[in-house]
């Protein structure tokens, strides 16, 4: 059986709160392929992704699809005075949401199929980490591979990757196409006990290039 993993908010909450939830609610409505989800991360959902990164000794980070910016926030809290980083979203709404969280980040409206465009602006010569918050199972295969490829082509060796994955987007072919990439992309992948207080409940995918 797989633990609990517990939520650092007592009343179970979601950072930002009802305005949070209604904005990523109506995103998901308008592009459930670009979202994904109908409500922003948990905070433990949120631990969960961040706790396994080197956040030491990287010091090039880029996060893809921050939506609201609770992942950012995060990331924010744990990088290296000396790391530079940036996101990419392509929602103009949830751009602006993440900036609100966190003014001083920048944040791209762009694909993450630009990531190494962004980069080079960026003056980023490789990546150490990328944190994912992208809908892969609701990705068609071609995009899958070019949001695949164009992470790779960024990644230095050794480069943690961590994206998180609802557990009903196993049962469909792109949830389980993308697994498989991961496994042939990546060295090491892992997988995180279940976040079962996450509306849907998730796990978080853990990756060494």
């Amino acid at each position: 059986m797989q633990r609990i993993v517990p939520d650092d908010s007592p009343s179970f909450r979601y950072p930002g709160g009802m305005k949070d939830t209604i904005l990523f609610l109506k995103n998901f409505l308008r592009h459930p392929t670009q979202v994904g989800a109908i409500a922003p991360s948990s905070p433990g959902l949120v631990q969960t992704m961040v706790e396994g990164f080197d956040w030491e000794s990287a010091r090039n980070v880029v996060e893809f699809g921050p939506g609201t910016g609770v992942f950012t926030e995060a990331i924010l809290k744990r990088l290296h005075a000396d790391a530079k980083f940036f996101a990419i979203e392509r929602s103009a709404e949830l751009v602006q949401a993440t900036r609100e969280r966190c003014p001083n980040v920048t944040v791209y409206q762009d694909s993450v199929t630009h990531v190494a465009e962004l980069c080079q602006r960026e003056s980023m010569p490789d990546v150490d980490s990328v944190i994912c918050g992208l809908p892969w199972a609701s990705f068609s295969p071609t995009l899958q591979s070019e949001i695949m490829d164009a992470m790779i082509s960024v990644l230095k060796p050794n480069a943690q990757f961590a994206t998180f994955a609802y557990w009903q987007g196993l049962a469909l072919p792109a949830g389980r196409r993308f697994a498989s990439r991961l496994h042939e992309t990546f060295t090491e992948v892992k997988r995180s006990p279940t976040v079962w207080r996450n509306l849907p409940p998730a796990f978080v995918y853990r990756c060494v290039r």
